[in-house]
């Protein structure tokens, strides 16, 4: 009796390995879409571009407010610290304004992007999506203070050390009629850290 038991059990068990890899292979949770592919900035257009506002004084502002050397953090206008989703949506929409000399700039598109110096990328590290919140002026490198990844501004962003895969996103920036800095439309590549269905 025991025999037939064991062996019940062992077929009964075996028929619920496959289960497991269902599990697996559905993310243990529905799929993203494309909601990873867009942020809060993707409501710019050119015909009603987004404001940048300062998200220490909450405040939108101008090319001169950004002074070389320092690293200013921004948000899109419309998004509130109060709003009961704004750690989801500051999660993805967050930015940081560096000012390099144009000398410096070694990447023409970046420059391309940028307003008289002032390149806009966002703060979500392309590791695991920690804020990037170190900046190092006299050799234009962003440090993410989680894994020592190591982004160069003045070259695209792009990755100088640690285990980061991608360079930063970079959003492009003008100003308005009253000398705003705006943006025009969403960052160009997804934000944030790999995942399987990412395109780009």
């Amino acid at each position: 009796g025991r025999r037939k038991m064991i062996r019940n059990t062992l077929i009964g068990s075996m028929a619920l390995v496959p289960l497991s890899g269902v599990v697996l292979l559905r993310d243990l949770g529905p799929l993203p879409e494309d909601k990873l592919e867009h942020t809060g900035w993707e409501e710019a257009t050119d015909a009603k571009p987004l404001q940048l506002i300062n998200m220490n004084t909450n405040q939108p502002m101008k090319a001169e407010d950004i002074i070389q050397g320092s690293l200013t953090f921004a948000m899109p206008e419309g998004l509130h610290t109060h709003d009961e989703d704004f750690q989801q949506r500051i999660a993805k929409d967050a930015l940081m304004l560096v000012r390099i000399a144009p000398e410096d700039i070694k990447d023409d598109k970046s420059k391309e992007k940028g307003f008289e110096g002032i390149l806009a990328y966002s703060k979500i590290c392309t590791h695991v999506g920690c804020p990037i919140s170190l900046y190092e002026q006299q050799t234009h490198h962003a440090l993410c203070p989680c894994h020592q990844s190591t982004f160069d501004l003045a070259d695209g962003a792009r990755v100088i050390f640690g285990p980061a895969g991608h360079p930063l996103p970079q959003l492009k920036i003008t100003t308005d009629e009253k000398g705003f800095l705006v943006a025009h439309g969403d960052f160009d590549e997804p934000v944030g850290p790999s995942y399987w269905e990412r395109a780009r």
